[in-house]
This record gives C-alpha cells, structure tokens and sequence, in this order.
C-alpha cells in the first residue's frame, strides 16, 4: 500500500511496553497488548505493527491437510484460447471452491463461483503469496485481523500473504471471483510514484481511490479457532487457542485494501494507446492492467481498436467483465482469452470497420500480462472453445 493509515489504540513508539486493565476472559496474560510487526522483503520494505488482546503464536495444533501440485493438461499445440467461465457449476464454499484456470511459477488464476459460505473453516490464509480478489459478482465484508471493510462488485480486493481473513457475502449466491495468487508481493507502479511515495498527478488513481479497513474488529474470545492455511501446494489446518481477531489497533503499510474498476480514471490519445497505459498493479513477472470505460482515440484518422500485434515477451490473458469488447467477436462476460507468445492477434474480421464511428467504448476488462508461460489446467481446457484460433478468417 503506497501510504500511511492507523486504526485504534496504539503506544506512543514503538517496540514499548503498552500496558492494558485487564486480561481478557479467560485469559491470565500479563496486563500487556502484544506487539506483532508485519514486514515485508525482510525488514527493508513496508512494515505494519499490531497490537493483540493474546500473543498471535498460540498454536494449539497444526494438521497436514494435503499437498497438491497444480498439473498442467495435456500437451497441445500453440494456439490462443477462449475459456468461457461464466457458466461454471457453483461448488465448495469461499476457500475451497476455487478452480485453478491457469499457473506459472510467479503466478495461478482461479476462478470461484461459490455454493456456500462456509465448510469445515470459516477462517483463511494465504501464508505463501499475496492475493488479488476481484469481484466480478456480489458484495459483501472483509473481516481481517486489521477490521473491516466493504467490498462491492468489481473491486480488487489485495489481500498480503501471511494476513487470516473471512469473507462475509451479503449473498453468497451472487458471488463470482477471478483470483489471481501471486507469488511476489503487489505494489502500485513505480513509475506512477514520486520520490516521496506519494501516487503522482497524472496517474490513472490517487490514494483516495484506495480503501482500507474503516473499523476494528476486536474479538475477545478465549476458543479454539480452525484456520486453513494455504502455503503453494501445502493445505494446513491450524487451530489457534483463541480468535485471531483481537487486534485492538495498528498502523503502517501493509493491510489489505480494495480498489475499484470504476475508480481507474483512463488515459486516451488521439491515436490508440498501448496496454501498459492501463496498468494498475505490479507484481514480480506480471503485470495486472484495467480497461475501463473511456472515451476511444480521437485523432485524424484515427483507428478505434487495436493494432495486430505479437506478444514476443508475454503471454496476455483477458477476462471480460461487461460491455462491448470493440476488437472481439463471441465474447461474453467472464469469457477469458489467452494470447501467448509467439503468434500474432489482433482485430476480428469486420470490427475494424465496426469502429469507424464509434467515440466510445463502455468495456471493462482484468488483463494480466505474464513474464513466463502460462500453463492450462485440465478444468481450463474443459471450458476451451476448440474454434477460437481460426476466428480470424473472413
């Protein structure tokens, strides 16, 4: 998170002792709110300090749950891909009904359409890789050991690794995610920053686009508590010996926060801009881009939609959240499109002229672009139109 905020009760510096009138039910603690420092790249980056009821190492029991290796399909040619998603039976709940779609060693897409709230745990962590929520579907509450906050349909909700959270949906039947698991922490563009940190004039957001916990969420209960903990391919059970949730305060860098598609102000020409315009976050060997509704190239002569072009150093990947997608044809929302290397895309047959007149577009899209390439799970290639690669022919 690029600035500063507090929530609650704090010391006065710190690493001191901050003392407290009583211990808590059930607790015989020793009169102290306990110190616990979130850091990030060892101690050299951004840091955030909290303060428990009950020190946060109290483990009861750990419990191997099981240990699976995401597995690529079968070997195919190299071809792009259109996933159609939007139609995926609902299953599991929250935490274990997300499919992975597609991985690599820096990054893994799920997608979740939930059935239920809750299984066996109400409670989850990430501890290996930061997570990129965005809601295409739904609304609702996230509950973190930092508070609460609101959550809304198409808001990227980033969560660290390391932090236990609850997801709390108005309906759990409107919910629909695209879950992006990374493996190396999300920051705001540096070149978006200036050399104070602050997000520079001319950026397409501004920190008051960027939401974090807006209230505590102060639980005081002395109960064992499950949580299941996520770390690559490891699934953990832990069950701490009180609720995790007894932060009475903190302040710093590092908290989960929500950003919201509509809130990405765009940056037009008078002739067609390229994808990193639309940047929204970076991530080690990703990039994760928003195209919103914006007002489309306005120039003499100028040509609506995309060039052809070759992703020689990246693959692309495109989930479509509403509207028109100008240069695509048989697209729908939730439809995902991989473009790997190697081979051109660009322009559906017939959409170069569609666009001639058009001043505007009121699409919006999540675009990803990775480093490495992208591998397809058997559930990806279930959803695959086998057709898509030739769509380009008159």
């Amino acid at each position: 998170m690029p600035f500063y905020q507090r929530l609650g009760e704090l010391p006065r510096k710190h690493h001191i002792w901050f003392h407290r009138n009583g211990a808590g039910p059930g607790y015989k603690g020793e009169g102290i709110y306990y110190e616990h420092v979130v850091t990030t790249e060892g101690f050299n980056e951004a840091f955030s300090i909290m303060y428990h009821l009950r020190p946060p190492t109290r483990v009861r029991s750990v419990k191997l749950l099981k240990c699976e290796e995401l597995k690529r399909a079968a070997d195919s040619p190299l071809r792009h891909h259109h996933l159609k998603t939007a139609n995926m039976a609902r299953r599991g709940d929250l935490y274990s009904g997300r499919v992975p779609i597609l991985f690599n060693q820096d990054m893994t897409a799920w997608r979740a359409r939930p059935e239920k709230n809750y299984g066996k745990f109400q409670y989850y962590k990430n501890g290996g890789a930061d997570e990129i929520i965005f809601v295409f579907k739904g609304g609702g509450t996230v509950e973190t050991m930092f508070g609460k906050q609101r959550y809304r349909a198409e808001d990227y909700i980033v969560i660290p690794r390391g932090i236990t959270y609850r997801l709390v949906p108005d309906d759990v039947e409107q919910e629909d995610y695209l879950i992006l698991e990374s493996a190396g922490p999300v920051r705001i563009p540096k070149r978006y920053l200036n050399s104070e940190g602050q997000i520079k004039m001319g950026s397409p957001y501004s920190e008051r686009d960027f939401h974090g916990p807006t209230e505590l969420n102060v639980v005081d209960l002395e109960e064992d508590t499950e949580i299941l903990v996520k770390d690559g391919p490891r699934w953990t059970c832990v069950t701490m010996a009180h609720n995790p949730f007894d932060v009475v305060g903190w302040d710093g860098y590092v908290y989960p926060f929500t950003f919201n598609a509509q809130d990405f102000e765009p940056i037009t020409g008078t002739v067609h801009q390229p994808p990193p315009i639309h940047q929204t976050f970076e991530i080690r060997g990703y990039v994760v881009c928003t195209f919103a509704p914006r007002m489309l190239d306005y120039g003499p002569g100028a040509m609506k939609i995309p060039w052809v072009h070759d992703n020689v150093e990246a693959d692309e990947v495109l989930f479509y959240v509403r509207g028109n997608f100008g240069s695509r044809k048989g697209i729908e929302p939730a439809s995902i499109t991989l473009h790997p290397r190697g081979i051109p895309h660009g322009p559906h047959p017939g959409t170069i002229m569609a666009s001639k007149d058009a001043t505007r577009t009121e699409e919006l899209a999540v675009m990803f672009d990775t480093q490495h390439t992208l591998e397809l799970t058997e559930a990806a290639v279930a959803m695959d139109d086998e057709k898509y690669p030739l769509s380009w022919l008159d």
